[in-house]
């Protein structure tokens, strides 16, 4: 059997590109998406193309500037009646204006939409009554839903889901690796770890934090600071690491086999502010994490097992982690070879398709299109 799925999304990150083309090459499925350009000002590197799908690029029309900004994509309804997807998937979020048309058209066609979202956080101060009624009657649009993490599955399901109809794809930006871990030896007293931040320079990436950070751990734990990435703060954070932190490198952008390189001789991976797309890398290069919480999407992939969930902005829980860390580096060593089996058999994009596969399928199959 095969599907006609199609998918809309605000934007295609470039990092969503490997899932989607992945997910095209499936026997099961023929592939649409249909996505537009972000706001002036994200930052968010977008793909022209997608290998194998039907990629329509669309206007999207922002209103307003901020955090509670609408979109309105008003190309997408007459898409869906054009392209005639035998399953939609789309973002579950009321904030996209065109989204109820295209659902309208679909239940008139007695074909099942599937929402995909981070979760339902409850709304608080004097319009959350309002804002949570709309946002339950949005999602009671939805046949199913799919869920970033297991908190946002557990918040749809207290937003009165059907747990059946609730699927958790753990968010993941790379296929399994194939690669062996590499064999990082138990260092002795003499030898200086390596703690890695890999990702864009931008003041909430708090990477001047970091900086501050490491120069307040005892000197005989105090790591060799490598900093990858480049971005419009990176002569900022250059003079604050001199005069602070001398032992701090500034690699600039990097890919490949020399990023490969790095990854493979660095000994902790550090993500102190918010976003960052290579903690997966990391793993998969067998190295332990420190993350600061956000979203709930990193709870599911960062364990103690593995490396650190700590409190976003605070520089004690991030001194502590790190103090924690290179005091023992036989536990760090497991921590990484943690961290590699579990993007090896957990959170891969692989992982991901299995589980649009399935929830498309019983979306079709389960006779429960509204």
């Amino acid at each position: 059997m095969k599907i006609r799925l199609a998918i809309q999304q605000r934007v295609i990150p470039a990092y969503r590109a490997p899932f989607l083309e992945l997910l095209t090459k499936q026997s099961e499925i023929e592939l649409g998406v249909i996505a537009g350009a972000p706001q002036p000002g994200e930052m968010i590197t977008i793909v022209n193309r997608l290998d194998g799908v039907d990629y329509q690029f669309t206007k999207n029309i922002h209103l307003l500037h901020s955090k509670f900004y609408f979109c309105f994509q008003p190309q997408f309804p007459e898409w869906v009646k054009n392209w005639q997807p035998d399953v939609l998937i789309v973002e579950a979020n009321p904030r996209y204006l065109s989204t109820p048309s295209a659902l309208r058209w679909m239940k008139s066609q007695k074909k099942p939409v599937i929402g995909w979202g981070l979760g339902v956080p409850k709304s608080s101060g004097p319009t959350s009554f309002f804002r949570n009624y709309s946002r339950t009657k949005f999602l009671k649009s939805f046949n199913s839903i799919i869920a970033y993490s297991e908190k946002g599955a557990q918040q749809y399901i207290q937003a009165g889901f059907d747990p059946e109809n609730v699927y958790v794809a753990l968010n993941a930006t790379a296929a399994s690796p194939t690669n062996p871990p590499p064999n990082r030896l138990i260092w002795n007293e003499n030898y200086s770890p390596i703690l890695l931040y890999v990702g864009r320079l931008q003041p909430r990436k708090r990477i001047d934090s970091l900086i501050q950070v490491c120069s307040q751990l005892p000197e005989k734990i105090q790591p060799d600071l490598w900093i990858v990435g480049d971005g419009a703060i990176r002569s900022e954070l250059e003079k604050l690491a001199a005069k602070t932190y001398p032992k701090t490198k500034f690699w600039g952008e990097t890919f490949g086999e020399e990023l490969d390189m790095i990854f493979n001789q660095a000994d902790l991976f550090v993500l102190p502010g918010t976003g960052g797309l290579a903690v997966q890398q990391a793993m998969a290069h067998a190295l332990p994490v420190i993350v600061a919480e956000g979203d709930g999407t990193q709870s599911d992939l960062v364990t103690d097992e593995n490396g650190w969930n700590i409190p976003p902005k605070n520089p004690q829980a991030l001194l502590d982690a790190i103090s924690s860390a290179f005091s023992s580096p036989e536990k760090l060593r497991q921590k990484g070879l943690a961290a590699y089996q579990t993007v090896k058999t957990s959170v891969n994009i692989d992982q991901m398709v299995s589980v649009f596969i399935k929830a498309s399928m019983d979306a079709l199959t389960g006779g429960n299109s509204l």
